[in-house]
């Protein structure tokens, strides 16, 4: 009995052996996936812009029509591979679209595109369109006139305004009317003889790059002298020097010819006779004998008087008024 039972035991311990170790020595559990992060969120960003190589004109901009209108735009924050678009309109009209990419300069970035302005009212405009790393936006638009570089008898607009803006601050004598008026044909031959230029009165883009550039302004000789007149014969100019030496204003003149030349120094006023008198000069102020700086019908741009300082008619009171018996008047070569 005993030896039945010892031979079962032997012939089943071997078959629950391999049970009993499996479970002892399960099968490992696969680890979990790592959870996929979830994107940046894209960058927001902001946008100015800037115009270059424009003029003021009062409270609005103005470029010439051959120059190139340089945009800066400042982006902010940098972000690496971003573009921009610049787009440039006359109302509704899209004139010029470029695409430029934005550097880095320290935090921020920067842009800069050159456009070809046309004639009349533009606006520039810039935007970034959305990408994984920066959402869209916007710059504020600019707004600039294009204005022709020339303008002559008749014209209007800005050109014209901008012309007598800068003559004026130049101190020639010129209207403000925003008409290219008598006025402002005299205030352009005073200009050009000043420069050393052809004696027209019509404003070359020479004329108006000039004035934009502040040159051709009239060159005191004798700043000491006080309150003066100063005849400068070879350019065929008169100026009103002010007490502190400085230029008041610029007229055209036509001096004597080589027959009866305007006498050379240094004189005073010493007699002013009012309106117009028996030889058609209009409010005189006599330097010395019969010569006198006044109005007169015809002031070609050469010498033609008898050797008085003619000046024209439209400019012979406001000259008179501001002269006084005993200012100087230097009338040089």
């Amino acid at each position: 009995m005993r030896r039945a039972a010892t031979l079962i035991i032997g012939i089943l311990l071997p078959l629950t052996l391999p049970a009993m170790a499996g479970a002892q020595d399960p099968t490992p559990t696969p680890p979990a996936p790592t959870p996929t992060p979830a994107p940046a969120p894209a960058a927001a960003g902001t946008m100015a812009l800037k115009l270059d190589r424009t003029h003021r004109l009062g409270k609005r901009r103005v470029v010439l029509r051959n120059d190139k209108l340089r945009v800066r735009g400042f982006v902010t924050p940098f972000v690496a591979g971003q573009r921009v678009t610049v787009r440039l309109y006359r109302g509704k009209q899209k004139l010029a679209a470029k695409s430029v990419q934005v550097k880095q300069a320290g935090p921020n970035g920067v842009f800069q595109v050159s456009l070809t302005p046309a004639i009349g009212r533009l606006t520039v405009r810039a935007s970034h369109k959305a990408t994984p790393q920066q959402v869209t936006f916007a710059a504020k638009p600019v707004r600039v006139t294009g204005i022709t570089p020339r303008a002559g008898p008749g014209d209007r607009g800005p050109t014209v305004r901008l012309l007598q803006s800068r003559l004026a601050n130049l101190h020639y004598a010129v209207s403000r009317s925003g008409v290219f008026d008598d006025s402002t044909a005299r205030a352009v031959v005073a200009y050009r003889k000043v420069r050393g230029w052809s004696r027209v009165g019509v404003a070359s883009s020479d004329v108006i790059r000039g004035l934009l550039a502040r040159k051709g302004g009239f060159k005191v000789r004798y700043p000491s002298h006080g309150k003066h007149v100063e005849a400068d014969l070879s350019r065929q100019v008169l100026a009103l020097i002010g007490r502190g030496g400085k230029v008041e204003r610029i007229y055209t003149t036509s001096s004597g010819t080589a027959v009866t030349p305007t006498v050379l120094g240094r004189f005073k006023v010493y007699m002013r006779t009012p309106g117009t008198n028996s030889k058609g000069m209009v409010h005189s102020s006599y330097f010395i004998g019969g010569y006198a700086i006044h109005g007169y019908a015809s002031v070609p741009t050469f010498p033609a008087s008898h050797g008085c300082l003619r000046v024209p008619v439209p400019n012979a009171l406001s000259i008179y008024n501001w002269l006084n018996i005993g200012d100087r008047v230097d009338v040089y070569p």
